[in-house]
């Protein structure tokens, strides 16, 4: 769970984006009778790194009320099942550092923290042609 507010408008078209091309990626959704209660995001990338192509859990979700019952786990189960179908190399995930529980779960699937100096860097992609400056004093 992140601390930022989400676009709804924009979150649904890359949604639907993704659901619109399978070789993007795919989605699994959790659900009781009466409504969806969690889902996992599975998106596909070629990666220089392993040779081949790699799979990234964009998103994993659970609704409080029913988190500790084994769905994260079940969620990730098939996301790890696809990847092997997928022959997919490798697998990222971002997690927060004090997000124990995720942690703990993700561990389960053998993934641990890189520790070979590595951070992770993100930023918008600029125009072409333009030059990024950074702000005087900065």
């Amino acid at each position: 769970e992140a601390d930022y507010a989400l676009d709804n408008e924009w979150a649904s078209a890359a949604f639907r984006k993704l659901l619109s091309n399978p070789s993007l990626g795919c989605v699994w959704l959790a659900h009781t009778a009466e409504s969806a209660i969690g889902h996992a995001v599975l998106t596909a990338r070629y990666t220089m790194e392993h040779g081949a192509s790699g799979g990234y859990v964009d998103d994993l979700y659970v609704e409080p009320d029913h988190r500790r019952q084994g769905i994260g786990f079940a969620l990730l189960e098939s996301l790890f099942h696809e990847c092997r179908v997928r022959e997919l190399a490798s697998v990222y995930v971002e997690v927060g550092q004090s997000n124990c529980a995720a942690l703990a779960l993700y561990a389960k699937f053998g993934l641990v923290p890189v520790s070979d100096g590595r951070i992770l860097l993100s930023g918008p992609l600029r125009e072409r042609g333009t030059l990024y400056l950074p702000k005087e004093g900065s």
